[in-house]
C-alpha cells in the first residue's frame, strides 16, 4: 500500500473510533468502576456472595471494555505517527511497523465492533438453547438432529461450553428436541438471532422414490437469568410434573430409572423437561429454574416492549414462517431471509462455520434499532 492509501484507510478507522467515543458513555462507565470500587471497600460486601460475585463480573467487564478502546486510540495514534515520518523520510523497518501496526488496528477494530453489537442487555449471559423438530416426519427428526450437530460445531470453534438437560430421540431417527445450556462470553447475544423456524430442502433418504423433501425445525434461545433477578412466583397447583426414563445424545439410556422431569405450566402452556442428571430432584429443579426463566422472559416483554425482541422470530414451525433456509438439492445454498445474506458452501456451514450469518444479523439488528430510535 502507498502512504496516501494507508492515509485514507486511518482516517476511515479514526472515524469508526469517533462513532464509538459517541456510543460508550465512558464517563458512566468510569463512574460506575468507581462506584463499584468503594462498595469493595464496605466490609459486608461480601456477606452476600452471589451478588458481590456478580458486581465485581460487572466491574471487571466495564475495565476490560475501557481498556481496549483506549489501546485502539494508541494504536491508532502511532500508526499516525508512522506515516508523518514516513513523509519525511524512506525507512523499510518502519514501513513495515506500519503495516503491522495497520493490521492489528483493524483487528482490534472488527472485535470492538462486535462488541458493541453486543451491548443489549442480557448479551453477556448465559443461554438456554433450544431445538425442535417441526413438519415433514422423520425427515425433519433428522434434519433437526443435523442442525444440533451444526450448532455443536459451531459452539466448539467459538469456545462456547455447552451441555445437554434435555434430549429426546425421534420415533425413528434424529431427534424431536433437545435443551442445551451454553456458557462463554456473549452466549445469547451470539446466539439470539437464530430463534426461528429453520428450512431443509434436500432429498429424503426415507423416501424411496428419491423425490425432494421440506422439512422444519426451530430453535428458541432465552438467556439464564439468575434466582436474584427473577420475581416470578410459581404456584404448585399450575405445574403438571411428570418423570419418566431419561435418553442420551445418541440414543444411549443415561439410566434406567424415570429420573427425567418434564414440567407443564398448566395457565401458559409452556413445557420444561431435565434428565441431564442422575437425581429426579436435581432434574426438577433444572426443569423449575429453566421455567421461571421462561416465565419471567414473558414477563419482562409484557412490561417493557423494548425487551420484545428476547423472543425474536418465534411463529409456527411451518411453511413461509422460516428465517433461514438450507438448500441441498438441485443446489446448495444457506440463506437468511432477514439478512439475505447467503452462501452456497453448506458443507461449511453444516460444519458449523455460521460466524458470518451471526455477523450479519447482529449489524441487521442495530440498524433495526437505529431506524426505530
Amino acid at each position: 500500500m502507498e502512504l496516501v492509501d494507508f492515509k485514507n484507510e486511518l482516517e476511515n478507522i479514526k472515524k469508526n473510533i469517533e462513532d464509538f467515543t459517541l456510543s460508550l458513555n465512558l464517563e458512566e462507565k468510569r463512574e460506575r468502576i468507581a462506584e463499584i470500587e468503594e462498595l469493595m471497600l464496605d466490609t459486608n460486601f461480601w456477606n452476600d456472595n452471589n451478588l458481590a460475585t456478580k458486581v465485581v463480573s460487572e466491574s471487571k467487564f466495564l475495565k476490560k471494555e475501557i481498556e481496549e478502546f483506549e489501546e485502539l486510540n494508541l494504536l491508532m495514534e502511532h500508526s499516525i505517527d508512522l506515516i508523518e515520518y514516513l513523509k519525511n523520510e524512506e525507512d523499510d523497518e518502519i514501513y513495515s511497523e506500519l503495516t503491522s501496526s495497520y493490521q492489528e488496528l483493524k483487528e482490534k477494530i472488527e472485535k470492538f465492533t462486535l462488541r458493541l453489537l453486543l451491548s443489549e442487555p442480557y448479551d453477556n449471559y448465559t443461554s438456554l438453547f433450544e431445538v425442535h423438530a417441526g413438519a415433514g416426519g422423520s425427515d425433519a427428526t433428522d434434519c433437526a438432529e443435523i442442525l444440533l450437530k451444526m450448532y455443536e460445531r459451531f459452539f466448539t470453534k467459538q469456545g462456547l461450553k455447552y451441555s445437554y438437560i434435555n434430549y429426546q430421540r425421534g420415533d425413528i431417527c434424529g431427534i424431536k428436541s433437545a435443551t442445551l445450556r451454553v456458557e462463554g462470553d456473549y452466549s445469547y447475544g451470539l446466539l439470539k438471532g437464530e430463534k426461528g423456524v429453520h428450512r431443509f430442502i434436500r432429498i429424503s433418504p426415507f423416501d424411496p422414490s428419491g423425490k425432494r423433501h421440506t422439512s422444519f425445525c426451530s430453535i428458541d434461545v432465552i438467556p439464564e437469568f439468575s434466582d436474584d433477578e427473577i420475581t416470578v412466583e410459581l404456584n404448585q397447583e399450575d405445574l403438571k410434573i411428570d418423570t419418566y426414563r431419561a435418553q442420551g445424545a445418541g440414543g444411549q439410556h443415561i439410566n434406567t430409572t424415570d429420573s427425567a422431569v418434564r414440567i407443564t405450566h398448566i395457565p401458559t402452556g409452556i413445557v420444561v423437561q431435565s434428565q441431564s442428571e442422575r437425581s429426579q430432584i436435581t432434574n426438577k429443579e433444572t426443569a423449575l429454574k429453566e421455567l421461571k426463566s421462561k416465565l419471567y422472559q414473558m414477563q419482562l416483554e409484557e412490561k417493557e416492549t423494548e425487551l420484545s425482541e428476547l423472543r425474536g422470530e418465534q411463529k409456527s414451525i411451518g411453511w413461509g414462517s422460516q428465517i433461514k433456509s438450507y438448500v441441498f438439492t438441485p443446489y446448495t445454498l444457506v440463506k437468511d431471509h432477514r439478512t439475505n445474506h447467503e452462501v452456497s458452501t453448506i458443507d461449511k456451514v453444516m460444519n458449523g462455520e455460521i460466524f458470518d450469518f451471526i455477523d450479519s444479523y447482529l449489524h441487521y439488528n442495530m440498524n433495526i434499532k437505529l431506524q426505530s430510535d
